[in-house]
């Protein structure tokens, strides 16, 4: 499968591991516009160590896959599980520009059949190319914080809701062969 190598600036600062470390794919919407904005947020430095967040691989809405950080280093992308994890960014406006706003919380944008079948075609070569991959999730099953809404304080939001209701789970799952360890586990088993 072809994949576009396009490290982030800040690839070679990010921590090192070995490759055996990676049990567990993460998927992650953008929750952004289009993939220029998705870089231009990648690029941005937020840590002393002069990394930001960012996934491991993106497959823009067309299919094409690109990978931003290699999967030898550890990218920001999930709290808590970064060190045994790669993160997979689908191009996909979510709630943008109003992630936090109460009455903003149902992604309308669909996955694209391109997008979905890039991505699968990823997460195969991925179980071709990590040893000890075997777990899938979604963001939103990994980070259940909640937070006050931007436009109403008293109101909590979950702070992270992808890859959302609109993700074809029952699309991607029966062409992997990875144990879903997020909320729609039970669909799979």
């Amino acid at each position: 499968m072809p994949i576009q190598i396009q490290p982030v600036s800040y690839e070679k600062r990010l921590q090192s591991r070995e490759l055996s470390a990676v049990e567990l794919v993460v998927i992650h919407c953008t929750e952004l516009p289009d993939l220029a904005m998705a870089r231009e947020y990648a690029e941005k430095v937020l840590y002393d160590s002069g990394t930001g967040n960012c996934g491991h691989y993106y497959v823009d809405r067309n299919g094409d896959v690109l990978q931003w950080v290699d999967p030898a280093f550890v990218a920001h992308h999930v709290k808590g599980h970064n060190l045994q994890s790669i993160g997979i960014e689908l191009v996909n406006s979510g709630r943008y520009p109003d992630w936090h706003v109460s009455t903003a919380q149902t992604p309308s944008e669909p996955y694209p059949k391109q997008q979905i079948d890039g991505l699968v075609g990823l997460l195969q070569h991925l179980q071709l190319t990590l040893p000890n991959l075997k777990h899938v999730a979604g963001h939103e099953d990994l980070d259940q914080t909640r937070i006050p809404a931007s436009d109403n304080p008293q109101v909590q939001i979950a702070r992270k809701i992808d890859p959302g209701p609109l993700f074809p789970w029952h699309q991607v799952m029966p062409q992997i062969n990875l144990i879903n360890i997020g909320s729609h586990a039970k669909q799979y088993e």
